[in-house]
């Protein structure tokens, strides 16, 4: 779902459980608006709502939220058909969520090792 080229653009998403709505904005490249909106279409998109309403994303939020930025911005699927899309091919995503998850400590492993040598 993600391609390679589209998610080296994106910021490489921080080693923490919980982020909050701006943080997810920033590391998905979409407004803060648009996320809730996409709360309301894709019924697997559910942060953790604490005081005063406010929402908690972890980590699966945050790839399911840049594999709808995915399959809306680069691959033109409409609203509805990215629901469907999502829906009917659970195994498909979760081995296509397995390979962003891969991609995702590759490159944060490289980065420690990159660290670790500059020392």
């Amino acid at each position: 779902m993600l391609e390679t080229s589209n998610n080296n653009e994106l910021p490489v998403i921080p080693n923490k459980r919980y982020f909050t709505i701006g943080e997810v904005s920033d590391l998905c490249e979409v407004k803060p608006h648009v996320l809730r909106y996409w709360e309301q279409e894709f019924p697997d998109l559910k942060p953790v709502k604490r005081r005063g309403n406010r929402r908690y994303y972890q980590r699966h939020d945050v790839i399911l939220i840049r594999q709808i930025r995915s399959l809306l911005y680069q691959e033109g699927y409409t609203i509805g058909g990215a629901r469907q899309h999502l829906a009917g091919d659970s195994a498909r995503d979760d081995n296509l969520q397995s390979q962003q998850l891969i991609r995702q400590l590759r490159t944060e492993l490289e980065d420690i090792l990159r660290i670790l040598r500059s020392s």
